[in-house]
């Protein structure tokens, strides 16, 4: 069985004003973003880690060397963040006022309606990370791996595995690197262990 220390990258200057959508804009890591990954680093310390994988995205990238304390990180471009097309570096209440009916198309049916009216559905998001894990799997069966994503990707893969309508990924929250961990075994079912975990983790 595998398990994965998920975490959503550590906070950014666009989480920090107003947390606007920072899909494929290529930014770095806070000073508090930083403390957050070596936190996880503490959290972590002992736990044998297979292999650390990442996003491509400087923010995941970094968080995930911190975190790991500094081993070798690999990065998979299926990991990288939703395109939220127009959103891109706007607040919800912004782009909302300016296209509401893309936002309500997008709550209705995220698996077919692309994000920012030109950006990717949840049904392409999913389908590459599923991938992803798929294979790690194959690669780590009876291990541990660190993977450090997105906000987006992560809740929508998270609601996908946990066999809820794709709509609902908002009701699963994932704040700055915290960790999520979660099983997969065989036949690919998932057992989620801990979600948003910010204490230390027993793994003795």
């Amino acid at each position: 069985m595998l398990s994965v220390y998920l975490l959503r990258h550590g906070e950014t200057s666009m989480n920090a004003d107003g947390n606007r959508y920072c899909g494929r804009t290529d930014i770095g890591l806070t000073e508090k973003g930083e403390a957050q990954a070596r936190q996880v680093r503490d959290q972590l310390k002992g736990l044998a880690i297979d292999q650390v994988y990442s996003s491509p995205l400087q923010r995941a990238y970094l968080t995930a060397s911190i975190a790991s304390g500094n081993r070798e990180v690999m990065k998979d471009e299926r990991l990288i963040e939703v395109d939220f097309g127009i959103w891109e570096g706007k607040t919800r209440e912004e782009f909302i006022a300016e296209e509401p009916a893309i936002w309500h198309a997008w709550c209705a049916d995220p698996e077919h309606a692309p994000a920012g009216g030109n950006g990717e559905t949840a049904g392409i998001v999913v389908k590459r990370v599923d991938d992803f894990f798929k294979e790690a799997f194959e690669k780590h069966k009876n291990g541990n791996i660190m993977v450090v994503g997105h906000n987006g990707i992560n809740r929508l893969y998270l609601a996908y595995k946990l066999g809820m309508p794709l709509k609902d990924y908002r009701k699963i929250v994932q704040e700055n690197s915290s960790i999520t961990l979660f099983t997969l075994d065989e036949q690919g079912d998932i057992s989620l262990k801990l979600l948003n975990c910010s204490y230390k983790i027993d793994h003795e």
